[in-house]
């Protein structure tokens, strides 16, 4: 089956400036970083009790959004990709990409007591590409093509010569490794994780020169799908897609925030110029993940802004008998500097713009219905048994997350 990735990474290189695709992947490699953490939190844990879900759940919640469809890239950890990807085969007949990060450099090592991820950044790879590809050390040629052949590699800049040599260095070996094996990457750009590393008005700057004087010297076989870089606002953005169309950029996620930041997120970075938002823990930390990609998609495809989607999402919630986190009045601040377009870290809450209602309908009506039905009104819940009721709100329940 032809992943929808390769389809749409064609289609914008095929017209930059025209195609419409936007790309989006679901961050599940944490358990390379948060460690036991990586799950999220347990929907079963009590007041002052911290409880996590089990690695067997998180994998399950990865086996449903695969089959949901709605991602095009699913990012594991090279163990989860062994166990999903090479022994159950999910990836087999869906257009979702399975990738696995390569690499685990320290200032992601986040550790119940660690200091770790408050020192200089250092490159390290845990993974492999042979175990990436086909599960054990020294892949034949045929056994390369029964894992992922995508991968993530991160890299920090962090303004010093020495380490960021160093961090370069590591980055040539990945790549020359990758051309020979037949491996694919997307190129992870950190923020500096030293604070006094560059003046904060200067971090969009930088990071866009370090990212480009970075692939200036590597050829179209070895350089990256996209990148993952953090959204510096849209003069930043604007400035990179300008400098070169085919350089398709991608946003990640950062921390979980409200839903309106995520929903926001994606929507700013589609407007300056991006291609990608990759969502791992805005997902993960979600109430409903496969309600709340779903609203993703359709952000992404333009068909909902992201005011009428926080809006919608708390309906749907409220349909499924899910508590929010939030209220939704809560749930619509926005805490993050998306819409500061220098980047300057000031946080700007966007009042909120009246919902189209014919849109909303039609959105609401899409959630309620399956595709190939015609959409209908919400029953009389009067003339309904307490039976008839929670079989109504099961199947809804079905046909909302499809």
């Amino acid at each position: 089956m032809q992943k929808s990735l390769d389809a749409k990474l064609s289609r914008i290189h095929a017209d930059p400036v025209r195609a419409k695709d936007f790309i989006l992947a679901d961050a599940k490699d944490a358990d390379m970083a948060l460690a036991i953490g990586a799950p999220g939190r347990s929907p079963e844990a009590h007041a002052g009790e911290t409880r996590y879900r089990a690695l067997q759940e998180f994998r399950d919640i990865i086996e449903q959004i695969v089959e949901q469809g709605l991602v095009d890239i699913m990012l594991m950890s090279a163990h989860s990709n062994e166990i999903l990807t090479i022994q159950k085969r999910i990836f087999d007949n869906s257009h979702v990409t399975p990738a696995a990060r390569a690499n685990d450099t320290t200032d992601i090592h986040i550790i119940r007591g660690g200091r770790y991820a408050t020192q200089p950044s250092l490159p390290f790879r845990t993974a492999t590409l042979d175990h990436i590809q086909c599960g054990h050390l020294d892949c034949t040629t045929e056994e390369r093509q029964r894992g992922a052949d995508l991968g993530l590699y991160s890299i920090t800049f962090n303004n010093d010569a020495t380490l960021d040599r160093q961090a370069l260095q590591e980055y040539k070996d990945f790549r020359l490794e990758a051309e020979r094996k037949g491996f694919r990457h997307l190129l992870e750009v950190f923020d500096p994780n030293r604070p006094e590393a560059v003046e904060a008005s200067k971090v969009p700057e930088f990071i866009n020169d370090a990212i480009v004087r970075t692939l200036g010297g590597i050829t179209s076989k070895g350089r990256p799908l996209f990148l993952k870089m953090v959204y510096h606002g849209p003069k930043a953005m604007e400035e990179l897609v300008h400098y070169d169309p085919h350089l398709v950029v991608g946003v990640l996620g950062g921390s979980a925030g409200t839903t309106y930041d995520a929903f926001k997120l994606l929507a700013e970075a589609k407007k300056y110029g991006g291609r990608v938002a990759l969502f791992g823990r805005k997902i993960n930390n979600a109430e409903n993940q496969l309600a709340f990609i779903r609203f993703l998609r359709w952000i992404a495809d333009g068909a909902i802004s992201p005011e009428e989607a926080v809006k919608a999402y708390h309906g749907v919630l409220q349909q499924l008998g899910v508590k929010p986190q939030r209220s939704l009045q809560d749930d619509k601040v926005l805490q993050t500097n998306v819409m500061s377009y220098g980047g300057d870290g000031v946080v700007r809450s966007i009042p909120q713009t009246p919902a189209a209602a014919t849109k909303m309908a039609a959105l609401q009506c899409a959630c309620d219905s399956k595709k190939d039905q015609a959409c209908h009104c919400e029953p009389d819940f009067s003339k309904m048994s307490a039976t008839e009721k929670v079989a109504y709100h099961r199947a809804r329940w079905d046909r909302i997350l499809g």
